[in-house]
């Protein structure tokens, strides 16, 4: 196999990009696209070399030449597109979170497992060089056993109404990638949250049973604590930083910056702001995921983000809803459809 043939179902924000990206890699050919709405599309996919754009998915899953799909269309369709694709026999990529419902997770992996396709979820993140550095080290007793880890993940605007709605939620939306980032640096599962949150800028999110400023703690099933600290308005730009504080020293990972440049003055010491969102900031990492999810097809390798990972982080934003709402920490334990996936 010289080349993974794949379409992509949903041509929002998200599909765009990794289309963009697909067609790039070498190892594949981008074969068709779709999106309910496809006309509003077809210019840029010509431009961009897809020879097939439809508003109808199922014709994706149909080709019998298309090996992998990228589910990039919203939350709430990725279950049966996921049951529909692994019962095609397609290897899937899936953007997070997999769904809201951990039930309807755990039965979308489930026919996963059954049909014994490859399925990736879509935690960027992990692939930042900075952050792989920073878990190698981890794991590999650089710091020591792991005590402390501090995540900071503020975006620099919040998002419209209508996103808002529909997002599931900060703890789904915003922080899922956080807390995936948290078992993935300490090495460990979770197994307590507690979490609060405040409508701090912007009255929408009150009106969407929402809110935009959250501070969320964890326990770790060994020994170590996490903090995590989320906004929806930095006014300086994407803030993302990390630090794990270990027995025998620390590892830290600051934001990005378009350069390193200081300028000193009379008027003060001036730096560039951190880059202004997440698709200036893990362009890279969003390129690698991709690569190494094409690469795991055609070497027949594990994924590097697995449902399990995905079905985990999903348990936490869970947990987290649950804390917030109640005001109280919660083991995870407690969510009644915790099942082995």
């Amino acid at each position: 196999m010289s080349k993974v043939k794949v379409g992509i179902i949903g041509a929002g924000r998200i599909g765009k990009l990794h289309a963009e990206n697909l067609v790039k890699l070498h190892r594949v050919e981008l074969k068709a696209i779709s999106d309910i709405f496809a006309e509003q599309v077809r210019e840029w996919a010509g431009s961009i070399g897809i020879p097939h754009v439809t508003d109808d998915y199922k014709e994706i899953l149909q080709d019998p030449d298309i090996e992998a799909v990228l589910i990039c269309s919203p939350t709430d369709t990725h279950v049966p597109i996921i049951t529909e694709a692994a019962r095609a026999g397609k290897h899937i990529f899936c953007e997070k979170p997999i769904s809201f419902q951990l039930e309807q997770t755990r039965e979308a992996l489930e026919v996963v497992k059954e049909a014994g396709v490859k399925f990736q979820v879509g935690f960027c993140r992990r692939f930042d060089h900075s952050l792989k550095k920073a878990h190698q080290t981890v794991k590999e007793g650089g710091i020591g056993e792991p005590h402390i880890l501090r995540i900071t993940s503020r975006d620099p605007h919040p998002p419209g109404k209508d996103y808002v709605a529909a997002s599931g939620g900060l703890f789904f939306d915003m922080a899922i990638h956080d807390f995936d980032m948290a078992r993935y640096l300490v090495g460990s599962e979770v197994e307590e949250v507690f979490a609060q949150g405040a409508v701090l800028v912007d009255p929408l999110f009150a009106e969407c049973g929402d809110v935009d400023t959250a501070i969320t703690t964890l326990r770790f099933k060994n020994g170590a604590i996490g903090v995590i600290d989320n906004s929806r308005k930095a006014v300086y730009g994407y803030d993302q930083r990390v630090e794990v504080l270990g027995a025998k020293g620390c590892v830290t990972v600051s934001n990005v910056t378009p350069t390193t440049a200081e300028i000193s003055t009379a008027e003060g010491v001036f730096r560039d702001k951190p880059k202004y969102f997440f698709l200036e900031r893990y362009n890279e990492a969003f390129i690698q995921e991709i690569a190494d999810f094409i690469d795991s097809i055609l070497f027949d390798k594990e994924v590097p983000v697995s449902g399990h990972d995905g079905f985990q982080a999903e348990l936490i934003a869970m947990a987290a809803k649950k804390s917030f709402a109640e005001n109280r920490p919660v083991k995870l334990e407690e969510i009644s459809a915790v099942q082995s996936v």
